[in-house]
Parts: C-alpha cells; sequence; structure tokens
C-alpha cells in the first residue's frame, strides 16, 4: 500500500531536498493534527539520512555531535525545559533539526521554537488526501476501487490518512463491492477516546450529539467559560477527530456512537437537553439516536428518568412531520415516568393505527386526569368514526364538550338522523349542559363550526350554501397541515356533499388541495383517495380510477374502497371481477351502520347485487337508510343519488315497477337542484327503454343533461341500452353514435375504448376481434353488447360468423381456439 508523500508537496519537496544533500544543514518545522502522517515522514527522512550515513538522534540526545540530525516527533507534548533545548540546538550554525508537532497544546517554549525554524525555511503543512490520493491508497488493498467506494471513504474519513489506512486494513472484498466501510475500521479509535482528556471527551459527545457549533449550549454543559470552550476544541482539532470547521470527521462521529461510553454518551444528551428545554430549542436531534434502528424501544441505559420530560418535548416536535415517530417517543417517555399514553395515543392514531390508538386512548379514559380523559374522549371518538361507528362518535363528543368536538358532534348527530339535537336554535352547534366559555376560537374550532354549518344546510338548506361553508372550512384548517387529528377533513365532506349533487369539479378541487396541503395527515390520506376515485368512475374515467382505490383500513374506507371495485367492475362488464369481489363487499357493509356518509358506497353495492342477483344481502341497510332520511326529512341532496342508484338496480333485473316507483320519487325532486332535474329526465327516458318505447332525440337530450354534469359513464349507459333495445336501425345509429361519442369523451388519459386484439389480422374484423376477446374474459353476450352497445342478437351473430371463419363448431374448441390467437392484455 503507498503511503508516502505524493509528487509535488511539500513534504515529497522535503524529502527530495534532504535524498539529494543529506549534509546540507536543515532547519525544518512540519505541523498537523494527528493522523495526517508527521511520524510516518520522520520515519521516511531517517531512513535516508542512516542511508546517506548520518546518526539520527532523538531530542534526548541534543549535545551530540554536530553532524547529527535531531528528529523531535510530537513536540506539543515536551516540557519548556526540553522545549529550550531544542531552542537552543536549532540556533547552532549548520544544524540539522526536524520539529514535528500538533496545533494543540502549545506549551511554554513551542511558539519560540517554531517561529525560529519558519525562518529557516517554510515550515511543511501535511493537509487531506485528495479523492485521487485515497483511491490510492485502497488499491493496496482492493484492486481497481470503485468511484462510489473511492467517494465514500473520501467523504467517510475527511481524507485523515491514519483513518484512510484503518478503511484499506479493514476492507473486504464484500465491502468493496457494496461501497460501504466495515465495521472492524472503527476499532482502532478505542485506544484515542480511552486516552481523551474528559473535557475533551465531554466535547466530542456533545459534538456527536449535534451542539458542537452552538458555543454556548457546550459552555453550560461543560460550565466552563467561552476561552475554555474555544482551547477545547483547538484541541479536538488537532487530534484529527474534528475538521477545521469544528464539525466531527464522519467516521469519528460513528467511532464515538459506538465506542463511547453508554453511560456518559447518555448523560450529555439528557443534559443537553435539559439545557435545551430551558432555552426553547429544539431536541429531537438530541435523543433520536437513543431509539432502536426500525423502532422497538431504546437503547440499554437511554431510559433513564431525567430523559423523560425531553423523549416528550422531542415527540411533541415530530408530531406533524412523523406521527409514528412521535408515538415511539412519547412511549419512551412514558418508561421515564412521564404520563403520555393520551399524546402517544393521539400520535398512534395520526400514523392510521387505529387499533393501538383505540387502545391507549381508552387506557387514558380509565386512568387519566380529567383533561387527559377529554383529549382521550376525542381520539377515541376519531378512531370510532373512522370505523363508520357515529353514533357511538357522537357520545363521545359530548362527553367532552369543546368548541371542537361540539361541532364534530354536530356532524355526526345531522350524520345519523339526530338534526335537532345538532344545533342551537341560532344554528351554531350546541354545547351539551349550556355555553362552551370565553375559550378564544382556534383554526380546528373556527373548522368544525364551518363543518357542522355545512351538513346542517346539506339537509335543511341549498347544496349552494352547504359546500360554501365546507369549502371555507377546507380553507380554515389548510395551514395546520397533517399536524391535527381530525375525524374527517372539510375537503371529504365537501367532497361528499359535492357528489351527491354531481357539483365534480368543487369535488376534484376539494380533494386536490387536500392532498396538497397533506391535510388530515396519513390518517385520512386514504380516505382523499377514495374519494377523487369516485368522482373518476362517476365521470366514466374507469381505468384511472382503479389506479386509485387502496385496499383501505376496515371500517369506513374498506366499505367505500370494495363499494368502488364493485362500481368499476360493474362499469367495465367485468362480471367475473365483481362476483370475486362482492363476498369483501359484503362483509364490509354487514359491519357498518348506515349514517349519510355511507349512502354512496350504499347505492353502488344495491346496483351490484341487482346484477347478481344478490337484493336481499342489501335490503336492511336500505330500509334502514330510508329510516335515516325520513328522520332528516328526505333531503333531496342525500336521497337522490339513493333514488337514482334504485333505479339502476330496477333496471337490471326488469323490474318495471320498482322502476316507475323511483323515477316518480325523482320526478318529486326534480326543483331542487340542476343534478335533481338531469336524473329525474333521465329517469322517465329510462323507463320508456324498459317499455320500448324510447323517443332517440329524447334519449340523447336525457344522456346529453348527465354528460353536462360530469356524469358521462351513465350518460353513456343510457343511450347505449336504449340503442340495443330498438328495431329501428336509424334510431339505433343515432343512440350508438351518441353513446360512443360520450365514452370517447370519458376515457381518461391513456384509455382506449376499446382495446382491440392485434392477433388475428386477416381472419377477423376489428369488431369481431374485440368481441372475442371479451368472450374470453367470461361475458355474456348480453353484457358483451352492453359493453360495446350493440344488441345481443349482433353479438350472437358475430360468433357465428368466428366461427364459420375458424372453422369450429363446438364451444369449447372456440374457446381454446381464440386463446391460442389472443393473449392476455387483448382479453377485457
Amino acid at each position: 500500500m503507498t503511503t508516502g508523500p505524493s509528487t509535488g508537496s511539500p513534504a515529497a519537496d522535503l524529502l527530495a531536498q534532504v535524498t539529494a544533500d543529506p549534509l546540507a544543514p536543515l532547519q525544518v518545522v512540519i505541523g498537523a493534527p494527528g493522523g495526517y502522517g508527521k511520524t510516518a515522514l520522520l520515519h521516511e527522512l531517517a531512513g535516508v539520512w542512516q542511508r546517506a550515513g548520518v546518526t539520527v538522534a532523538t531530542p534526548w540526545q541534543p549535545d551530540g555531535a554536530a553532524e547529527q540530525v535531531l528528529l523531535a516527533d510530537d513536540a506539543h507534548r515536551y516540557d519548556p525545559a526540553k522545549l529550550h533545548e531544542l531552542l537552543v540546538y536549532a540556533g547552532r550554525p549548520g544544524a540539522r533539526i526536524v520539529v514535528a508537532y500538533r496545533p494543540w497544546p502549545r506549551p511554554a517554549g513551542l511558539p519560540e521554537l517554531v517561529g525560529l525554524l519558519r525562518r529557516a525555511r517554510p515550515p511543511v503543512r501535511l493537509p487531506a488526501l485528495t479523492a485521487e490520493q485515497v483511491r490510492d491508497r485502497l488499491a493496496g488493498t482492493v484492486a481497481d476501487p470503485s468511484p462510489e467506494l473511492v467517494a465514500a471513504v473520501t467523504e467517510q474519513t475527511g481524507g485523515v490518512p491514519r483513518y484512510v489506512a484503518r478503511v484499506a486494513a479493514a476492507l473486504t472484498p464484500a465491502d468493496a463491492v457494496a461501497g460501504r466501510l466495515p465495521v472492524a475500521a472503527l476499532a482502532g479509535f478505542a485506544p484515542e477516546l480511552d486516552e481523551l482528556d474528559p473535557g475533551l471527551r465531554t466535547l466530542l459527545l456533545a459534538a456527536e450529539a449535534g451542539a458542537g457549533h452552538s458555543f454556548d449550549l457546550v459552555s453550560a454543559l461543560l460550565e466552563r467559560d467561552a476561552a475554555t470552550v474555544a482551547d477545547l476544541v483547538d484541541a479536538g482539532r488537532a487530534t484529527g477527530l474534528l475538521s477545521a470547521d469544528g464539525a466531527l470527521v464522519p467516521l469519528a462521529r460513528r467511532a464515538i456512537a459506538a465506542l463511547g461510553p453508554i453511560g456518559h454518551r447518555i448523560d450529555v444528551r439528557q443534559r443537553l437537553g435539559a439545557l435545551q428545554l430551558a432555552r426553547g430549542g429544539p431536541v429531537l436531534p438530541l435523543v433520536r439516536p437513543l431509539l432502536r434502528d426500525g423502532g422497538g424501544g431504546l437503547v440499554p441505559g437511554a431510559a433513564g428518568g431525567g430523559l423523560g420530560e425531553v423523549y416528550e418535548a422531542a415527540a411533541e416536535e415530530v408530531l406533524g412531520d412523523d406521527p409514528r415517530l412521535a408515538a415511539e417517543l412519547f412511549a419512551a417517555a412514558a418508561g421515564a415516568g412521564r404520563g403520555t399514553a393520551t399524546r402517544r395515543a393521539l400520535a398512534t392514531a395520526l400514523a392510521g393505527d387505529l387499533d393501538e390508538a383505540s387502545r391507549l386512548a381508552d387506557q387514558a379514559l380509565a386512568t387519566g386526569a380529567p383533561r387527559q380523559r377529554a383529549e382521550a374522549a376525542y381520539v377515541a371518538a376519531v378512531v370510532l368514526t373512522q370505523r363508520g361507528q357515529t353514533a357511538q362518535a357522537a357520545a363521545l363528543y359530548q362527553w367532552s364538550p369543546s368548541p371542537t368536538t361540539a361541532g364534530f358532534a354536530a356532524i355526526a348527530l345531522i350524520g345519523t338522523g339526530h338534526a335537532g339535537d345538532a344545533l342551537a336554535p341560532g344554528g351554531e352547534p350546541r354545547f351539551p349542559g349550556g355555553a362552551p366559555g370565553s375559550a378564544p376560537p382556534t383554526l380546528v374550532s373556527s373548522a368544525a363550526t364551518l363543518m357542522a354549518r355545512g351538513i346542517a344546510e346539506s339537509v335543511g338548506g341549498t347544496p349552494a350554501a352547504a359546500l360554501s361553508a365546507l369549502v371555507q372550512a377546507s380553507a380554515t384548517i389548510e395551514p395546520a397541515g397533517p399536524t391535527v387529528l381530525l375525524p374527517d377533513t372539510p375537503a371529504a365532506l365537501g367532497a361528499t356533499v359535492a357528489l351527491h349533487c354531481a357539483e365534480l369539479d368543487t369535488a376534484d378541487a376539494l380533494l386536490t388541495r387536500a392532498v396538497h396541503t397533506g391535510t388530515g395527515g396519513a390518517l385520512l390520506a386514504d380516505r382523499h383517495r377514495l374519494l377523487r376515485a369516485w368522482v373518476l368512475m362517476l365521470r366514466g374515467r374507469v381505468g384511472e380510477a382503479y389506479t386509485l382505490v387502496p385496499d383501505g383500513r376496515p371500517g369506513r374506507d374498506r366499505l367505500f374502497a370494495c363499494a368502488l371495485r364493485a362500481g368499476l367492475s360493474r362499469r367495465a362488464s367485468d362480471l367475473v371481477g365483481l362476483r370475486s369481489g362482492w363476498p369483501d363487499a359484503c362483509h364490509a357493509l354487514i359491519g357498518q351502520p348506515v349514517d349519510l356518509f355511507t349512502l354512496l358506497p350504499l347505492g353502488e353495492l344495491a346496483v351490484a347485487a341487482a346484477h347478481l342477483g344478490e337484493q336481499h344481502r342489501v335490503a336492511g341497510h336500505l330500509a334502514e337508510a330510508d329510516r335515516l332520511l325520513d328522520a332528516l326529512g328526505n333531503p333531496p341532496l342525500w336521497s337522490a343519488p339513493l333514488h337514482w342508484n334504485r333505479l339502476h338496480a330496477a333496471v337490471l333485473t326488469d323490474d318495471h315497477e320498482a322502476a316507475g316507483r323511483t323515477a316518480r320519487t325523482l320526478a318529486g325532486l326534480r326543483g331542487f337542484s340542476p343534478y335533481t332535474a338531469a336524473v329525474a329526465v333521465a329517469a322517465d327516458q329510462w323507463l320508456d327503454v324498459l317499455a320500448g318505447r324510447a323517443e332517440p332525440g329524447a334519449v340523447v337530450t336525457a344522456a346529453h343533461g348527465l354528460s353536462a354534469l360530469g356524469l358521462i359513464g351513465d350518460g353513456a349507459r343510457l343511450a347505449g341500452q336504449a340503442a340495443i333495445r330498438t328495431a329501428d336501425r336509424k334510431a339505433m345509429t343515432l343512440l350508438l353514435d351518441c353513446a360512443r361519442a360520450l365514452q370517447e369523451r370519458a376515457a381518461g388519459p391513456g384509455e382506449a375504448v376499446p382495446v382491440l386484439s392485434n392477433r388475428l389480422p386477416h381472419l377477423l374484423s376489428d369488431r369481431e376481434r374485440e368481441v372475442a376477446a371479451l368472450v374470453l374474459a367470461g361475458l355474456t353476450y348480453k353484457q358483451v353488447a352492453e359493453r360495446l352497445y350493440l344488441s345481443a342478437k349482433t353479438v350472437e351473430h358475430h360468433m357465428a360468423r368466428i366461427r364459420q371463419r375458424l372453422g369450429v363448431t363446438g364451444r369449447q374448441e372456440l374457446l381454446t381456439r381464440l386463446r391460442t390467437l389472443i393473449g392476455p392484455e387483448d382479453e377485457r
């Protein structure tokens, strides 16, 4: 391994000078921190002189012969008497003397000696190694070191030659390939750390904790004045452990963290944390390294009672950015004797772990102080809301009244049909037991009040008034971002209201903004995604909607996810997908009581049930929904979409009586909003389609009326079904053109309508390839007809021509032959 000085460096020039004339007088000083190669350079110089027959002496032989060379290593450690002897020797005519020293400490006599030698010759400075020099030194161990390895070693060692040598000596081929530094390279630091002055060791531990550049904090920690701390920093630089800017060399930081006495390390962090708390500074960087990697509690010895308050403060600092880490820190604080069950429950809920949040909140409700119990009740209510248990959540909100919980209680009460208990005569959320007191409004309490007002307007007012209040609430809460635990966001409630009145642009804008600002944090991220997918589904953008549907945690989100998958499968004529997802949907539905905020998935599952002949699975929930809506006075905003879905269910089962009954109900709501007007007109046309008397122009007008609201898929379906059921060729063409135009308009980026196989050239037409692919996907002729806006007879005709062209007679033979010609990506 090459260790000598680089060509052209001051050290190389010195070696060249001595080699050229070993007998010439020489007075030179070499200065560098520890580990930079001073001793190695002295050994090389000694070798040159010894090979030339020159006597090399140590400082303990200052009175030797005049022709000797005097080498003095680590002169910073000499006492003043020895330094004086060196000074006298250096002043002799023709003296040859080389003195190496660290820049700290500066014993009396050293500055004078260094000054004398500098006047004789410029000092030799030993710099850190460059990346190229690091590469050369690694090449002695590893053949052709990779640029990544060289960069990593250069960065971690700071180019300190001693540290580079340690890494090179410990490096294994596997380390070299992975570009990582071996842990064995840290072993050499152990004796160095043991030999440090206690004050310097404490300073380095403070630097490892992140306080190295805060002189006032370190001064308070060491109980020393600023000048003394500055001297300690200089001492740290002289060891090579600190770089020129006072920061720990990264490899040294790792060594101190791994090898430093754990008790001392924790004591330093504890005292720094207390000092930071007293001055209002951040403490998270001080305690985060005391947590085990990957969670699982604290490192051994880090659970001291003195750190409890520091852990708690650190948890509060990180609560909004990383609630999972905050929960770990609150748990650490609890282990140190702090009562943090409530705050830990809140952090755990924000992180999305509802089971653990519920357990912790229940624990705090049973044993906490009054204030903690109130906060625990709020957390428990939020968890219940997420699980769809809205009535139970309302009871907990009311148990712990505040301006915030009063708003959310009102929303829950209205959502479960108890509007009379939700609002005071003035329209504000009602406080159980009287007025809320004089607490000033906050972002959350103001938003909760506006949300309650918006939901109240959705039941007893107009869609415009409801959406206005909810949009205002969304803007109010936005600055809080992900830091606040919410049972629901104004954006999600606003989008739900907007979906019920087909204000799809408003819904999309609210949800997009909520995702951008992180409102509600991780807990409500899935809810925003689900509602965005619902917007896309109503617009007919099936493929794009599929990509947004998460699994959803158990409760309300799981119900929405299952209903979305059912709705998307139905719209894609994917009977296999619809059937496979139906058991999960039924399971999700069974566990959810009906409230206003689950009517969307209930309506969608009612249509899916009709498609599968499973109406009994949803009958009880539909009856419960009717009772809920009756209790609220049958508000059109909430009831109309459910009636619209019931109409589709009746169409699927050819239940003319139920379809007529539902159409008449929708007709009674016609004047409420543009949405109810459009679906009422479309309902009348569906009745005509079922009866076989549809007038093409009226159907097209109704389809375009739905499309104008964004319900493009509904409009295309109406026109397509009308086309299938008419015998008039001209009318069929008009209606099919309308359906296809709407379908193409609905397709999002990257979505084709529909995808054609290219594997049957010259055998089948494009339309026959489409039909074949859908039949292979398991669709019946009727479903293929609905998907392609054809009649079932036309599909049957296409399949007969395919049999003829492929020369097959039996169905199984036909399917087998088609599978060899049509790949999986073609099957729809």
